[in-house]
């Protein structure tokens, strides 16, 4: 009887051990990296991994090549061990991955003269790969939570030249009630550029020579983009995309349209995905389709192009002041005269007198420039494309405006 008994025991022990590791038995390397290459093909990329092998819940692959979905010639091998690890596989097929690392970069990557490249701190976090055939754009949106790098260095013969402190990507999903999503607020910071200019001379003598006019001969400044996209209404809110240089100056981007859903999404895909050559009739048909369906689904609500001078306008016309022969104000007073016949050319007299008054603005004193979109209704792209037969009509219709040394709106 004890020896039933103990028999049992290690029986029961056995199976319930057996159903612990299970999900991880279960894992496969290859189909995970399969999966990888199924969900990206559909978003236009073509990637083909090499030996996966399975360690616990660390998947590593030996390498990676990636090629753009129907240009195959133009591939790129990166030949270095991809670490996925904390992948799971669930119940419905899904895959999630903690994080993915990629070894630091140290490389040669030309002789003369001789360059150099390093790039450290690459990972990619909260990695999503949905259930096999559910390759619709709202799962797509949702495969990486944060991309990042840690500083990046190019050197030329032995002298850094090009550098960044690090990159940031991250978004944040939010989900409906019945776990669809709702939205996403990606958050993106290219922090700490620089780049010596003063070389250019060793190899564009002229460019170099106005580089140092304009004392460009180095540049430090950030990228930063903050976007805001509801998936219900596809309202989708570019609230800065800012590239902001030291005493050079900030140009900025926003944007404000809706419209542009997951449906939407999935047709950009398809297009990108097709196996079709891009020169073909066929292709081009399609191409001319989507961008009829495009511009009807898509409406502007605003946008808005805004640069802020840091003296770089000053020091440029000084430069071509210099370069004629006679002093600034002479020189912007030239311009002046110019500007209007120059705008006059396009045969719309609203938009001179729009464009003319803001221009000289500036170039008495270079402090903003902005040029903005904001219709009196959100309106469509489409009825936009039909307004354009009418210049002058188009101008009312988009709510133009061009304006200097203005406060931001």
């Amino acid at each position: 009887m004890r020896t039933t008994r103990t028999t049992g025991l290690m029986l029961a022990t056995g199976l319930a051990t057996l159903a612990l590791l299970q999900p991880a038995m279960a894992l496969d390397a290859e189909a995970f990296v399969d999966r990888i290459e199924a969900v990206y093909e559909v978003m236009g990329y073509d990637l083909s991994f090499g030996a996966a092998t399975l360690d616990g819940d660390t998947v590593t692959v030996d390498g990676v090549t990636v090629a753009i979905v129907g240009l195959p010639e133009e591939s790129y091998a990166f030949d270095t061990e991809l670490t996925f690890t904390g992948v799971v596989e669930h119940e419905d097929g899904s895959y999630t991955a903690t994080r993915l690392t990629v070894p630091d970069v140290d490389t040669q990557f030309a002789t003369d003269p001789a360059g150099h490249l390093t790039l450290t701190g690459m990972v990619a976090e909260d990695l999503y790969l949905p259930p096999a055939g559910e390759t619709g754009a709202e799962h797509l949106l949702q495969t990486v939570g944060r991309v990042a790098t840690g500083p990046l260095s190019i050197t030329r013969d032995g002298v850094e030249v090009v550098a960044f402190e690090s990159t940031e990507i991250t978004s944040e999903f939010t989900h409906n009630d019945d776990d669809t999503l709702a939205g996403i607020v990606s958050n993106l910071a290219i922090s700490g550029i620089w780049a010596d200019l003063s070389t250019v001379k060793d190899e564009e003598p002229e460019a170099g020579a106005i580089i140092e006019a304009l004392g460009l001969t180095e540049i430090d400044g950030d990228i930063t983009q903050v976007l805001n996209w509801t998936m219900g209404d596809g309202h989708l809110v570019v609230e800065e995309f800012l590239f902001d240089f030291t005493d050079v100056g900030a140009l900025n981007i926003t944007a404000d349209i809706s419209g542009f859903t997951p449906a939407v999404l999935d047709k950009i895909y398809a297009m990108q995905a097709s196996e079709l050559d891009p020169a073909s009739e066929e292709a081009q048909a399609q191409q001319m389709m989507l961008g009829m369906e495009l511009l009807q689904a898509l409406s502007i609500t605003s946008a808005v192009i805004r640069y802020d001078d840091a003296s770089l306008a000053p020091k440029l016309l000084d430069l071509f002041a210099a370069q004629s022969g006679t002093d600034r104000a002479s020189f912007v007073e030239g311009l002046k005269t110019t500007v209007p016949a120059m705008v006059g050319e396009a045969g719309i007299p609203a938009l001179t007198d729009i464009v003319v008054p803001a221009v000289n603005a500036f170039l008495d004193d270079p402090q903003s420039f902005e040029i903005a979109v904001r219709p009196p209704n959100p309106t469509s792209l489409l009825v936009l494309s039909a307004a354009a037969a009418n210049p002058a009509g188009l101008i009312s219709a988009i709510g133009l405006s061009v304006t200097a040394n203005q406060p931001a709106q």
